[in-house]
């Protein structure tokens, strides 16, 4: 949200209506209330189901429906959980200058904005991508929405391991749009969105521990400590490495992709474990976070680029 002032007029006047309820809204704002990030990084997933399935021969139409169907979907899910946890945004820090807990946005409008992009971008899975995908999009609609926001996230530290359910099913919708079925190829495009996404964000957690514990968020940092999140990191981080093996055993990907994928979770599976050792565990979940950041980037190119021929 700090991007959106540096855009805005410096005058007096510019500001006090920046702040006033909905007459200071901005069409920034209704892209922030969709986490476009979360959004960024999900359809490059997306985008690498759809080619690994394709096998390099890409039906570019249907890939740029599949992907507006899938942002559409995400976006709804990001936006609908702004929506249920503006209550708890407006004591954090990092979200309290948000649209709806700022009041730049009313709630009603989030909520049928929510509404109309679910709608929009399940239309689009369900005519053009098929059945399958619109079904993996309701799921990870309701996974997020329901299962992780009104329930996991306030009440156990288990949110995040079940919210990355919905995490995972961008990269599998674009793979069974191209299939049309669930086989070997769809479960290790979930398995590695499912094992980033915990240590990815316990790793955040673990910085900004105490504004959670503010807002009242059961996080396993949190409930658990420190210590606890760094043994629970471990199995995640370490089963990418046969993840990695597994996807080219199969020939879903060349060597290339098994060398610097299966390098790329060793690496990280060391940085976890030098987490016992840590003297600053601040400096340490910050390396690791964006170290996560990478892997996942990099996995995922590296996957588009080296997936093996048809």
């Amino acid at each position: 949200m700090d991007n959106q002032w540096r855009y805005q007029a410096s005058s007096d006047s510019a500001a006090m209506s920046a702040k006033s309820p909905q007459e200071g809204s901005t069409w920034r704002d209704f892209i922030t209330v969709t986490k476009p990030g979360i959004i960024r990084s999900n359809l490059i997933a997306a985008f690498a189901g759809y080619w690994l399935a394709s096998a390099w021969d890409v039906q570019y139409g249907r890939l740029i429906l599949t992907l507006l169907g899938t942002m559409l979907v995400m976006a709804s899910a990001c936006v609908f959980n702004n929506y249920f946890d503006r209550d708890l945004d407006m004591k954090m820090e990092r979200t309290r200058e948000r649209g709806l807990p700022t009041g730049r946005l009313k709630p009603m409008t989030v909520l049928i904005y929510a509404i109309g992009l679910g709608i929009s971008g399940l239309l689009v899975l369900f005519a053009f991508s098929g059945i399958l995908a619109g079904l993996f999009g309701i799921l990870g609609m309701f996974v997020y929405v329901v299962v992780y926001t009104l329930w996991l996230k306030r009440t156990s530290t288990w949110s995040t391991s079940v919210g990355a359910i919905s995490g995972a099913m961008p990269p599998v919708i674009g793979y069974v749009a191209v299939t049309g079925t669930v086989d070997l190829g769809a479960w290790l495009l979930f398995a590695i969105l499912f094992l980033w996404q915990p240590p990815h964000f316990w790793a955040l957690g673990i910085r900004r521990k105490e504004e959670y514990r503010a807002a009242g968020f059961p996080l396993l940092p949190v409930v658990k400590g420190t210590f606890r999140t760094k043994i629970q990191m471990i199995p995640y981080v370490a089963l990418l490495i046969p993840v990695s093996i597994v996807m080219y055993v199969y020939d879903y990907a060349g060597v290339f992709y098994l060398v610097i994928s299966t390098g790329l979770s060793i690496v990280w599976l060391y940085l976890t474990l030098k987490g016992f050792r840590a003297k600053d565990d601040d400096a340490w979940a910050k390396m690791c976070f964006f170290f996560s950041i990478n892997y996942l980037m990099v996995s995922l190119i590296v996957l588009v680029l080296n997936t093996t021929h048809g």
